[in-house]
């Protein structure tokens, strides 16, 4: 790699602006080197950017405007440019985008400085106000950890004032601290669990894959409950003895307060968080610590992926087959593809984990791409869950009620019992349509072409596209007609609602991620849920997601049929995955043996079959096999590309244009489906129309995309987006 620039030498530059290219510099005084960042003037404004390599030249050098400053910052290493880079061209991402994915932290280039901040001091004060209290309880539920006086007022709803009336009071202590502390160390030895059975080889394997100091990539299937996290935190131990980075992908915010507290059990310190809910500081110092090694082991979002770490010595991708992992929106990416592509290029192993894999991993794993490792049993005492079908075709339920007599009186019986039951709903809010009874007018969308859902406890319809929210009106919009707007199917809260009156001495919890303020307070319920705060708890796909509750014996899936609807390619797969995680939910704790009840209006689908069956391989096979006749994903490729416009006229024609200009797709064997409408016509205003793109596995699809795509001149106001892989097709 080149060396540094001296003062007044040509240096590319590649900022977070949307150019799409690397731009020519003067490096400054002092000279610059790869990877550091700098502020560079653009037009009239000043941009941060990352020293790409020398400049490509090619116009006079005295017309260079100058680098203006190197940030205080480590620089970015090569590795992490080159995994931007491939990324970007993996994706068909403009690699600005890609870089704006790995500086989002605040106040990078600011160099070290002290800060105020605050923390409770333990005292009551003399006079206690609604808004303290506030403080108090905000300042609590950052567990101690000091906080800024934005964060503080911001998360309480108050005034600085009310917070330096708490300081004066001797309730709240202000400190200055500062701005960037490395994490506290950890301890790989502090306290080792014991391992049994399967664990055993599966640890030791995975620690010899970190001691190998060399890329792999291994499967780690278990069963739920089976002790995979134990498993790979030996690996993580072994990696933290090496004096390398960590990273654990996590695919939901709720689950890293649960995760996190087994880490500090077995480590004796908290790994650094990485997500939405964690405070502008607090990422700041994380972004800085990663980059300075002052940061061992963290657990984050997808996101977490593309921090700066000094020396990445292992990456987990737990629940591996998570659909949150496929980010949907500005840059197109799948973390768990992204994750195996950086572990390539540090040189460092990838450990892929889930209960139910996803078909990809599956199939790399079975044609030898990646290592398998099997965890057949349960962690201790506990054992798997009976599964049962409840056929409700000769059910007689009345119109408004979904709980079936046999699943209601399991329930009964686990109440009784003083333990907890699960009843799962795959939909948020309370009716996914509202309809008129006089005119059959159902209540869509100002903005897009989606029925709105009505959600009871906020007293709103709201838009599961655009977010857009409305009350709920008392009389049609369509006909006028006042008192006949009635809710049809079921929602979590409606569900809710029947089980209020079908239980009423029951303690009941609703998890559903529209229910919570902020990512906090939805661990907090998870945490009091765990600790027996509800009998029944009534969830959406966010309790499939690793969540441990003792007391639960009793998971009833209320519509197992739900996501068999439709034709999306991976529906079996989905439902398939959704359905048994969320059944291993129940008899986690020792001697307590659970039961998943699934109520189905189709007991002989292949897909419910397989579900109660229990033999996954087969499913997995037949499901391979049904992909492997079509040529689709894992052994053929789709991208897909999404047209957008306020004008629904100029996106048909751009898309008509593309499918007739299909010639460089056609020369490596791909063929091209539409345009036609996206399922959901009409997002925020914009009309939208998708192509499909289909080739074979080793057909060079980007390049391909890249020149068919180029071949077209967009109108200002139309956006293109593509879609490699795509994990959904609305």
């Amino acid at each position: 790699m080149t060396g540094r620039f001296a003062e007044g030498e040509r240096v590319g530059v590649l900022t977070t602006e949307p150019l799409g290219r690397v731009l020519d510099y003067r490096a400054p005084e002092g000279g610059c080197g790869p990877g550091d960042y700098v502020v560079v003037p653009l037009g009239p404004r000043h941009v941060m950017g990352v020293v790409w390599g020398p400049g490509e030249g090619g116009f006079d050098a005295a017309k260079l405007r100058g680098v203006e400053r190197v940030l205080d910052a480590a620089p970015m290493r090569e590795e992490m440019r080159l995994f931007l880079a491939r990324a970007a061209d993996y994706t068909l991402t403009p690699l600005p985008a890609m870089l704006r994915l790995a500086t989002r932290a605040p106040g990078l280039g600011d160099p070290p400085t002290v800060r105020r901040v605050y923390r409770a001091s333990g005292h009551e004060p003399a006079r206690l106000t609604g808004p303290r209290q506030r403080v108090l309880d905000a300042l609590e539920a950052y567990g101690g950890a000091p906080v800024t006086l934005a964060e503080l007022s911001a998360e309480a709803g108050v005034t600085g004032s009310v917070v330096k009336g708490l300081v004066k009071a001797g309730a709240i202590l202000e400190e200055e601290a500062p701005r960037d502390l490395p994490y506290p160390p950890l301890d790989p030895g502090a306290a080792a669990v014991r391992l049994e059975g399967d664990q055993v080889a599966a640890a030791e394997a995975l620690v010899a894959a970190v001691a190998a100091d060399s890329y792999s990539t291994t499967l780690l299937k278990g069963v739920t409950g089976s002790g995979k996290t134990e498993v790979y935190l030996e690996a993580v131990a072994e990696c933290l003895r090496r004096g390398r980075q960590a990273l654990v992908l996590l695919p939901e915010i709720a689950l890293t307060s649960e995760f996190l507290a087994r880490v500090e059990a077995r480590f004796g310190a908290r790994p650094a968080e990485w997500h939405s809910g964690v405070t502008a500081t607090e990422r700041r110092r994380l972004w800085r610590m990663v980059s300075e090694g002052g940061a061992q082991f963290v657990a984050g979002a997808r996101s977490a992926l593309f921090l700066p770490f000094r020396d990445l010595g292992l990456i987990v991708v737990d629940e591996e087959h998570d659909t949150s992992y496929k980010q949907e929106e500005g840059a197109l990416y799948n973390a768990r593809d992204m994750a195996v592509l950086r572990a390539s290029i540090c040189g460092c192993p990838a450990v892929l984990a889930s209960a139910t894999p996803s078909l990809e991993s599956w199939v790399n794993a079975a044609q030898g791409r990646y290592g398998r490792l099997d965890l057949g049993a349960r962690f201790g005492a506990a054992e798997l869950p009976e599964m049962h079908a409840l056929d409700m075709r000769p059910e007689k339920l009345p119109a408004n009620r979904w709980i079936s007599e046999p699943l209601a009186r399991s329930v009964e019986a686990r109440i009784a019992r003083g333990e907890q039951s699960l009843l799962f709903l795959n939909r948020r809010g309370y009716a996914p349509v509202t309809i008129c009874r006089a005119c059959g007018h159902q209540i869509g969308c100002d903005h897009c072409d989606a029925r709105m859902v009505e959600h009871r406890f906020q007293k709103r319809l709201v838009c599961h596209q655009c977010g857009a929210t409305k009350p709920m009106p008392e009389a049609c919009p369509s006909c006028g007609v006042e008192g006949r707007m009635a809710p049809v199917g079921p929602g979590v809260e409606r569900l809710a609602e029947e089980v209020g009156t079908r239980f009423p001495q029951a303690r009941v919890a609703v998890l559903s991620s529209d229910l919570f303020g902020s990512a906090r307070a939805l661990k907090e319920q998870i945490a009091a849920i765990a600790e027996g705060g509800a009998e029944i708890i009534i969830g959406t796909q966010i309790v499939a997601k690793g969540h441990n509750f003792p007391l639960l014996t009793l998971v009833g899936v209320i519509d197992a049929d739900l996501g068999l609807q439709g034709s999306d390619l991976r529906a079996a797969e989905r439902t398939f995955q959704l359905v048994r995680q969320v059944a291993g939910r129940a008899g986690r704790a020792a001697g307590k043996r659970g039961v998943a009840l699934v109520q189905t209006y189709q007991p002989e689908h292949p897909v419910i079959r397989a579900i109660l069956g229990g033999d996954e391989e087969a499913f997995w096979r037949a499901e391979a096999e049904e992909r492997r006749v079509a040529g689709m994903p894992p052994y053929g490729r789709l991208a897909g590309i999404i047209l957008s416009s306020p004008d629904v006229g100029q996106v048909f024609e751009i898309g008509a244009e593309l499918a007739r200009a299909d010639a460089p797709l056609r020369r490596i064997g791909a063929q091209v489906f539409g345009p036609a409408p996206a399922p959901i016509a009409r997002v925020r205003g914009r009309h939208r129309v998708r192509l499909l793109v289909k080739a074979q596995k080793g057909a060079p699809l980007q390049a391909a995309l890249a020149e068919w795509i180029g071949q077209v001149k967009l109108p200002a106001n139309l956006r293109l987006a593509v879609d490699i892989d795509p994990q959904s097709f609305l």
